[in-house]
């Protein structure tokens, strides 16, 4: 049951509301102006208003205003008689929930509190230390599988493809083999294959002298001179022309480029490619190259959709929730319902798509706790995938605790009960992972105890 303040200079639609109010099981106390409202705010105890715009002395406007000033404001809704364009725009500004017409009917008035009222009355979760802006958020099995793959290529200068569909983060794990090597303090640089027209690729790559062709009024260095002692990454590479690729082939082969109208002159930069086509269906079809191909595959990354990394959906969503935020402010919360809805989306736009998504919401939903209703314009619900079902049953602690207990058992499995190898796919230590197998209910399997004898040696026969 909740406290509404009902703020309105009409005293028969502030007891229409009331009594609408407690028959749906709320209390209410009423203030028949702003300047009343106010001073009643000033105490604790009012977890919603429901304000009116035209009053005498303090408009709703400014009352809005001085609430959404307070240290703790409740969440307000807005009624007016003669909603305008300019009223509209100004009250959801200044941070109102929702802004209606009267009269507003039960049902309506029994949906708008169901929003007001959403926020748990449970404290502020602790703040997570922000992920920096670029750096890789997730928690999956494959996402790792991928970070080790960044961590054993960082130094190196092979070559590396990497494929996965639109969307799922290739330039983000381009820049970390950047980032995490040793040509981190040369420049990276970046070129979008698909989106430079035939004509100027060649002059964008390769650098131009002045006079080579029309138009050249002045010597240009291209991106592979600008990348120099750094690296360079192509962009939907699948996408380059056939005539280019030729001329690719040669420069990832003597590292010599040779500006239009002009000389060659050697390079050293370590070249980074990614597509989201099928490069050997277009090799088997005549629209790639074949030792091009190979040329860049010397080493191939693939970055798996979001829908088969369940376990990176929501730490993504949160990532960008306290990014929008902005430094010092309070980032969006999900709801367990919102987190369960996020895993439900097939994210067919991979993480560009549920990046967008909490933007959206940061941008438009106003109380802190993220619900399921406010993620509705991702449309209806797909099914759950069969490995993410347990996943969605019952809240998010018992969900998140029935997929470690998973992620032990399968650790387990694999490991012929060795816990120590175990533990070390886990990525956890030892002594952790006997904590969550008391924890867990998992330590009556017929596995050595960690530290005896036997366990000890199954380990170092691993």
């Amino acid at each position: 049951m909740a406290t509404v303040l009902i703020v309105d200079d009409d005293a028969a639609l502030r007891e229409g509301l009331a009594e609408t109010l407690g028959d749906l099981g709320h209390q209410t106390e009423e203030a028949k102006d702003g300047a009343a409202a106010l001073r009643r705010l000033a105490r604790p105890g009012v977890d919603a208003v429901l304000l009116d715009l035209r009053m005498p002395g303090l408009d709703g406007l400014e009352v809005l205003r001085r609430i959404r000033a307070l240290p703790a404001p409740p969440p307000v809704a807005v009624l007016t008689a003669v909603p305008t364009a300019a009223n509209t725009i100004e009250a959801m500004r200044l941070g109102a929930i929702d802004h209606l017409a009267k009269p507003v009917g039960r049902a309506d008035l029994a949906g708008l509190l169901s929003g007001l009222l959403a926020e748990p009355d449970a404290p502020p979760a602790p703040a997570k230390a922000p992920v920096p802006e670029g750096e890789m958020v997730g928690a999956s099995a494959a996402l790792r599988e991928v970070q080790k793959t960044i961590g054993r290529l960082a130094d190196s200068d092979a070559t590396v493809l990497i494929t996965g569909e639109t969307g799922t983060g290739k330039e983000v794990v381009a820049r970390a083999l950047h980032r995490h090597g040793r040509r981190a303090g040369g420049p990276f640089v970046a070129v979008n294959c698909a989106a430079i027209p035939a004509e100027l690729l060649e002059s964008l790559l390769f650098g131009h002298v002045r006079g080579a062709f029309t138009g050249a009024v002045a010597d240009r260095a291209g991106s592979f001179r600008e990348a120099d002692g750094g690296t360079l990454f192509l962009d939907e590479i699948g996408d380059m022309p056939p005539a280019m690729q030729a001329k690719l082939l040669r420069v990832l082969g003597d590292r010599t480029v040779t500006p239009v109208g002009g000389r060659p002159t050697a390079v050293d930069v370590r070249v980074l490619a990614a597509t989201h086509r099928d490069l050997r269906r277009a090799v088997r079809e005549g629209g790639f190259r074949e030792d091009l191909f190979y040329r860049l595959g010397v080493v191939p990354l693939h970055l798996p959709p979001l829908r088969e990394r369940l376990a990176d959906i929501v730490p993504l969503a949160e990532h960008v929730l306290t990014l929008s935020a902005g430094p010092g402010g309070v980032p969006k919360r999900l709801s367990p319902a919102a987190a369960a809805r996020l895993i439900e989306h097939p994210w067919p736009g991979n993480v560009r798509e549920l990046r967008n998504a909490m933007e959206r919401v940061a941008a438009l939903v106003r109380h802190t706790v993220v619900s399921a209703a406010d993620l509705d314009f991702l449309g209806v619900p797909m099914p759950a995938a069969p490995e993410a079902a347990e996943w969605l049953a019952g809240d998010l602690p018992t969900a998140l605790a029935r997929l470690e207990a998973a992620m032990v058992r399968r650790a387990l499995a694999a490991s012929g009960g060795n816990r120590a190898e175990a533990a070390r796919r886990l990525g956890i230590h030892r002594q952790l992972l006997h904590t969550k197998l008391a924890r867990l209910d998992l330590s009556g399997s017929r596995t050595p105890p960690v530290g005896s004898a036997d366990g000890e040696k199954a380990a170092n026969e691993k």
